[in-house]
């Protein structure tokens, strides 16, 4: 009798092993899944995001349209808008979700701008009154060519970031903002980029 409860303890025992052993071996596989996708997911992002922080800092994907400011980035006519965005610490307001509208800038627009004006706003103890000039050329809306004339059409004013109002106009020639053309029109993902060759400088 006591030889069968031996036995018998012994089967028991080496059950309950083996049920402990597969049992640790099936935690130690999804402790290591886990680890891999967090791993995975760590490289991803390392992958997206430049070493600057912010929306702006996140990398096109593959396929996707370009937001605002990637198609300033990517046209050599807005160099010196780039730099100015840069210097202002404003690229994430280009970036983000929108429906958002800019009136961008080309070169020849800051150049018609008095002798040394681009240089001393680029200056870092400037750096607010650059945002404050970048943020008036940011409409925080849908405003393609089509919406500003039907605008121009009810006399309305367009808000800007910067708080401040531009008045939109459809002469014969084309549409007017703030009292400059509209030479051009592009869609992109996060709203519309209206060019034009004049630096739209709010009141103060």
């Amino acid at each position: 009798m006591l030889q069968l409860f031996i036995n018998v303890n012994s089967k028991t025992m080496k059950k309950t092993n083996l049920i402990l052993s597969i049992l640790v071996v099936f935690a130690f596989i999804i402790l290591s899944c886990n680890g891999a996708k967090k791993q995975e997911t760590q490289e991803v992002n390392s992958e997206a995001v430049t070493e600057d922080s912010g929306q702006a800092s996140i990398k096109a994907v593959e396929g996707a349209d370009p937001n605002a400011l990637q198609v300033a980035k990517s046209l050599d006519d807005f160099t010196t808008l780039v730099a100015a965005i840069e210097a202002a610490g404003v690229q994430n307001s280009l970036v983000n979700v929108g429906p958002l509208t800019v009136f961008a800038p080309v070169n020849a627009a800051f150049d018609k701008l008095p002798e040394g004006t681009v240089e001393t706003l680029l200056k870092p103890e400037n750096k607010s009154q650059l945002a404050f000039i970048l943020t008036n050329h940011v409409a925080p809306a849908n405003y393609p060519d089509t919406q500003l004339a039907k605008e121009a059409k009810k006399g309305r004013k367009l808000y800007m970031a910067s708080g401040k109002y531009l008045v939109v106009e459809n002469k014969e020639d084309g549409i007017y903002v703030g009292g400059t053309k509209i030479l051009k029109t592009v869609k992109v993902s996060n709203g519309w980029i209206h060019v034009i060759d004049n630096v739209l400088v709010p009141a103060e």
